[in-house]
């Protein structure tokens, strides 16, 4: 197979990885995207296309499958090659001659590396119910909503208290009867998001199930008829269902990236926030698997950090050249 020689590797191609193909494109950087799925847009296209976003600048909404569609057209113009459904599993040698490899045999030549993983291996935290697995193999539980339609007119429970749960609940509360199951009053969502929840429930557009936990599933067979939950003092309820939500966040394993030596904090990346460059030289992070002190776990956040470690990694690239600074607004992008 032959050698890809490029100028940044990125691994990841996530939202926050395809708008570091264009601020390296706009700083004259090849790029190339690997990624373990086999399409771009990590979880965004792999859990929850028609999830709306709420806090892109400019998109007083916007599905998280349109948002990748419109980064795709925006780096269009770079033409940047695409390893996908390739696991990277080493990497080694300096800033301005690293080396990857991927477990389908490819090799990567590149003078920086952007880790963009998000989750990394990313999968979700299954809630500890008998039977359960029936009921995934029926998809009356699912983990992530692909088709929103699919859901219309049914008597729908979502359990949990983040953002995936409050958003899913008020993006199906007018196609299909959404209860909404949590341990405690507060949610841990967006303070907009949770007030719109609650606007919703006092108006009876959704059931509040508080303070209750799953407990059980009811039915035969893979279908789905009822979900049973109780409080902390036992007291159980029987809840009528076709389908279970069960939003608990997901399970992260940066898999074989665990091993390269970088300084982590858990499982997430420890960079420096001012270059988002590791504790390894010539090697980045970005997005959901970096962390610093006042981080926020925000779409929009990797994207600055992409421009930030864009324009570091040019130092690395090009340790010759001076960097001169231009706005998109003057230079332009390059025609597609």
């Amino acid at each position: 197979m032959p050698i890809l020689t490029t100028d940044v590797a990125i691994v990841g191609a996530g939202p926050v990885g395809l708008f570091a193909v264009f601020e390296l494109g706009m700083l004259k950087l090849s790029s190339v995207l690997i990624d373990a799925l086999t399409d771009i847009g990590g979880q965004c296209s792999a859990l929850y296309p028609e999830k709306p976003i709420y806090d892109i600048p400019a998109h007083p909404a916007i599905e998280a499958g349109d948002l990748i569609a419109r980064l795709d057209a925006q780096i269009a113009p770079f033409a940047t090659p695409r390893l996908l459904g390739r696991r990277v599993e080493t990497l080694t040698g300096v800033p301005g001659a690293f080396r990857l490899t991927t477990d389908q045999g490819d090799e990567i030549h590149a003078k920086a590396v952007i880790v963009a993983a998000g989750a990394g291996a990313f999968g979700p935290n299954r809630p500890p119910l008998e039977g359960l697995t029936a009921y995934e193999a029926s998809g009356a539980v699912q983990y992530h909503v692909r088709q929103r339609e699919a859901l219309r007119g049914k008597r729908i429970v979502i359990a949990g208290g983040g953002d995936s749960a409050v958003d899913w609940a008020l993006a199906l509360k007018d196609i299909a009867k959404v209860a909404v199951v949590h341990r405690r009053p507060k949610f841990r969502a967006s303070p907009e998001t949770a007030a719109q929840l609650d606007a919703a429930a006092a108006a009876g557009q959704v059931e509040m199930v508080i303070p209750y936990q799953l407990h059980a599933l009811h039915g035969a067979d893979g279908r789905l008829d009822a979900v049973e939950v109780a409080t902390l003092k036992g007291e159980t309820r029987l809840l009528p269902a076709q389908v279970l939500l069960p939003f608990f966040g997901l399970s992260m394993d940066l898999g074989p990236i665990a091993a390269w030596g970088l300084d982590r904090d858990g499982a997430h990346i420890a960079v420096t926030h001012a270059s988002c460059e590791t504790s390894q030289p010539g090697v980045f992070a970005i997005g959901d698997v970096a962390t610093y002190p006042g981080k926020l776990k925000l779409i929009l956040q990797g994207f600055s950090e992409a421009a930030m470690a864009a324009h570091a990694i040019f130092a690395v690239v090009r340790p010759d050249q001076a960097l001169h600074f231009e706005y998109s607004t003057s230079k332009g992008v390059p025609a597609g």
